[in-house]
């Protein structure tokens, strides 16, 4: 059971904005009309290769958006707007989903498609605050300036406003209006657009990689660490490989998210497991073998370091 006093999060997508914005800002402005993306039907069969490619690079990934609303509590909300009998929409249900977003249906009211999501969200948000007065945290992924009152009027009845938006297809006066802003291209495990722009003009053996979930971030300076210290013996742990990388990557992801929440350098173990635990709820280390979460931390002395010098455990990534 949650403790009372832990932060509620809602979480709202404008799902067509963030996805138009982000093809736009990296095939051009203007991209998402030019190649008729918003034409092509279920399942894409009218897609050229080029098409195909451009959309793949162009991908929004959903649970980094999720995962970032999860550093400020546990979500207990989260809509996403869009109508979905578009191709390239109904292509994230899947994904959407598996992360129980709920799906909320719009049509186009106009010739030029718009389908009305800031009217409806809007709404919903206003509705949903006085209704479940325990919300404490609003994130809006959105970049449109149709927001701007949504934001002020959500702050005036005492909630944490957060928005999310794509870099060149968001509003000044929106991300001022929020008590908190973060671009897209700075959420944790999400390549910059200009590293998939450059690598679509001249690809090659020296294009930008694409990050990898389970490798250490660098980080300099700081407490000791007790990096010397033995990792717990394989043999008490029931990991198979797949488990064992999964349980790595959540650990990247939630260390990640903890760093990026309060600026430090250094996060409780304790503050570490729980952030675990909001990004995947089945998490238990004992499940994987491991009689404690130091000793699962432990485990993955290759990926982060443990200071054990005072009562209170301390976790970082590990430096490259």
């Amino acid at each position: 059971m949650a403790e009372p006093a832990e932060s509620r999060v809602a979480v709202y997508i404008d799902f067509d904005n963030i996805v138009i914005s982000r093809y736009d800002q990296i095939h051009g402005r203007g991209a998402w009309r030019k190649d008729n993306v918003y034409r092509l039907p279920s399942g894409l069969t009218e897609a050229t290769d080029e098409i195909r490619e451009r959309l793949r690079s162009a991908e929004v990934d959903i649970g980094a958006i999720l995962d970032f609303a999860s550093s400020f509590g546990t979500i207990v909300l989260s809509r996403a707007y869009a109508d979905w009998s578009v191709g390239v929409n109904a292509s994230y249900q899947g994904q959407l989903m598996e992360r129980a977003v709920d799906l909320t249906q719009l049509f186009p009211a106009t010739q030029q498609m718009k389908n009305g999501a800031d009217i409806r969200l809007s709404v919903d948000v206003v509705e949903d605050l006085f209704r479940l007065p325990d919300i404490t945290h609003v994130v809006i992924a959105a970049g449109d300036s149709d927001y701007i009152a949504l934001a002020q009027r959500a702050k005036r009845l005492g909630r944490y406003i957060v928005g999310v938006g794509v870099a060149g297809g968001t509003s000044k006066s929106l991300r001022a209006a929020c008590n908190e802003y973060a671009d897209y291209d700075a959420l944790p495990g999400i390549r910059p657009a200009a590293h998939i722009a450059a690598a679509l003009v001249a690809p090659g053996p020296d294009a930008e990689p694409t990050p990898d979930d389970t490798a250490p971030a660098r980080r300099t300076g700081g407490r000791r660490a007790s990096s010397g210290r033995p990792a717990a013996p394989a043999a008490e742990s029931t990991e198979t490989p797949t488990s064992k990388r999964a349980a790595s990557a959540l650990l990247v992801r939630a260390l990640r998210l903890v760093h990026e929440a309060d600026d430090s350098e250094w996060a409780h173990a304790s503050a570490l497991k729980q952030q675990m635990k909001r990004l995947d709820p089945a998490f238990n280390e004992k499940a994987l073998g491991y009689s404690s979460f130091t000793d699962f931390v432990k485990s993955r002395a290759n990926i982060v370091e443990l200071d054990e010098s005072t009562q209170t455990r301390l976790v970082r990534l590990r430096e490259s």
